[in-house]
């Protein structure tokens, strides 16, 4: 009878845990999505704050659902959510990132959170056939993910994401339209690097309020 209500305890702790991060990021993005697509127009389409906006209020839309799910299986959804409603370049990455992490999570071989997301940010140089340098989201994965593997707390993990997607103002863009201004990309923050950063600092000061660091 213990165990039911510890199960039961912990799928209401999953819920709470889904539906809050869902409330977390969409708020963070809502806040900088004009700032963002500024920072696209500087390097690219000028898009990517819309697009995010897009891909969150879509996932937020659906939190009820989501909530009701094993927590591998609704982080591996809303990667789907974002793959068809983010659109251009960042909904796939986004989306092949979270529907990693669920897959891993959800096979049970990777139950530390850490393995789940390094193998994540493999695919995701995969599919978007970068790595660490280029100025892309990875430049900030990448770093957030060392973070996470040696266990630092959640505020160190947001102040490195922060302090990477900054570094992207230095570097020469490699990948996607921005490559295509060669030399004049740099100067520029990347728009996905610091989508990528706000994200991470939304789950992260979420989980340092709701849950012990």
């Amino acid at each position: 009878m213990s165990l039911c209500v510890q199960e039961e305890a912990a799928l209401r702790d999953d819920q709470v845990l889904v539906s809050g991060l869902i409330a977390a990021c969409r708020e963070i993005i809502a806040a900088h999505a004009d700032h963002l697509s500024e920072l696209d127009r500087a390097i690219g389409d000028g898009d990517h704050g819309t697009n995010m906006r897009r891909g969150c209020e879509a996932v937020y839309a659906d939190r009820d659902r989501f909530s009701q799910m094993p927590l591998a299986q609704a982080i591996e959804e809303i990667g789907l959510t974002l793959v068809l409603t983010i659109g251009g370049a960042s909904g796939p990455l986004y989306g092949t990132l979270l529907m990693e992490i669920g897959r891993r999570l959800a096979a049970g071989g990777e139950a530390d959170f850490s393995a789940a997301l390094t193998g994540a940010v493999e695919a995701v140089a995969r599919r978007g056939r970068a790595q660490r340098g280029e100025k892309t989201l990875l430049d900030v994965l990448y770093p957030v993910q060392d973070e996470v593997i040696r266990r630092h707390a959640l505020s160190a993990i947001a102040e490195r994401a922060e302090t990477s997607a900054t570094l992207t103002v230095g570097m020469k863009a490699l990948r996607g339209r921005a490559s295509f201004l060669g030399e004049r990309s740099i100067g520029h923050m990347d728009p996905g690097a610091r989508s990528c950063a706000l994200l991470t600092s939304a789950i992260c000061h979420y989980l340092k309020e709701h849950r012990a660091a």
